[in-house]
């Protein structure tokens, strides 16, 4: 290979050395207030007419999938077609329990909640239980600002009281249309930006090879048998990679999505390896913080590991490529530091025996 094609490589893969200096990407945690509409439909054993009402929401956005709510409401309706004033009154509250399948502009939900309301009907009143389960979907319109509407089974048991039913259980199915009003400014992620690499100066020839190391692996181009080694691996006596570690790959939240970061940064190392005349086979081990259970963790770093494995595969690697995860299993560091878990979130490739 030519110098200048040596020296090329090379500031492309000292890309790899970039320090992990950013975050996973910044969780939104804000609080939020949810005022809605609705609509009650009463199926029929209440023997009353559908109706309608309104609420107010207070909750918490607790990570990527779920937020926690407080909800109050009121609704009224009437028995009969033309009647005056609303003969039924429910005033309650329900502490809600949402989950998300994604946190993109559109954002549809799962719902469960559980609490207590109040029935008044024509004088005669009594507590009683309400569970809601139902699904739904939010539509981001600003950092501020999300439409946000769903569809709720009802269940209500009234403790004996019957309000003049054969019953003192009820069914209903209530509709919700409202918005959120996040409550202070959205997080944004951490951007990384990744310097223009410096070309190294070429290394003035040499009649000894014994005294020139042209890849910089602390191996002399007289024992060197894998020449232009990649930046910042490790390498047997032969010069020979035997692992790197890839700074910078990380991934989303609790996910083994790349982040776009990583994908660039990937980019390279596909590169690197397509020239890189070392073709032994690759494991791709990832590795996790102590957060959450071990089992969760191994599951969490075999997909991640796969991820690197698939992208490469995608941009023309040959080597032969494993997946494995390891979990929490092989710290580096101190798991009970911020800066310990950065550094044992990481993915290593480990190149097998020359």
């Amino acid at each position: 290979m030519q110098k200048n094609t040596v020296l090329t490589l090379t500031a492309l893969v000292t890309l790899l050395t970039v320090p992990a200096a950013y975050a996973e990407e910044t969780q939104d945690n804000r609080w939020y207030l949810a005022p809605t509409a609705n609509f009650i439909n009463t199926a029929g054993d209440r023997g009353a007419q559908d109706g309608w009402g309104g609420g107010l929401g207070i909750g918490k956005i607790i990570n990527q999938h779920f937020n926690l709510e407080l909800k109050g409401f009121y609704q009224g309706f009437d028995k009969n077609p033309g009647a005056l004033g609303n003969e039924w009154q429910l005033a309650g509250a329900t502490a809600d329990a949402q989950y998300f399948f994604s946190r993109n502009a559109f954002a549809p939900y799962t719902v469960i909640g559980i609490g207590g309301m109040n029935t008044r009907v024509n004088g005669t009143e009594a507590p009683s239980f309400v569970g809601e389960a139902g699904a739904g979907f939010t539509y981001e319109v600003h950092d501020n600002l999300l439409l946000r509407s769903d569809v709720r089974y009802r269940y209500n048991n009234n403790f004996d009281t019957t309000f003049g039913r054969s019953t003192d259980e009820f069914h209903d199915m209530v509709v919700n249309v409202g918005v959120v009003i996040p409550l202070g400014a959205k997080p944004s992620a951490v951007k990384l930006t990744i310097p223009t690499p410096a070309v190294p100066t070429p290394v003035a020839a040499a009649t000894d090879c014994a005294t020139v190391d042209s890849d910089a692996d602390g191996v002399n181009d007289c024992v060197d048998q894998c020449p232009n080694t990649l930046a910042n691996s490790k390498v047997d006596a032969q010069g020979c990679s035997v692992s790197l570690e890839l700074k910078g790959v990380n991934f989303k939240y609790d996910s083994a999505e790349l982040t776009d970061t990583a994908l660039h940064i990937l980019d390279t190392v596909a590169l690197s390896l397509i020239n890189y005349p070392q073709h032994n086979a690759i494991e791709v081990r990832g590795h996790t913080s102590s957060e959450g259970s071990n089992a969760h963790n191994m599951k969490l770093s075999q997909k991640r590991s796969q991820s690197v494995v698939d992208y490469l595969q995608i941009r023309g690697v040959k080597n032969h490529l494993t997946a494995q995860g390891y979990g929490e299993n092989q710290p580096i560091a101190d798991n009970n530091t911020v800066m310990g878990k950065e550094l044992n979130r990481r993915v290593e490739l480990i190149w097998s025996a020359n």
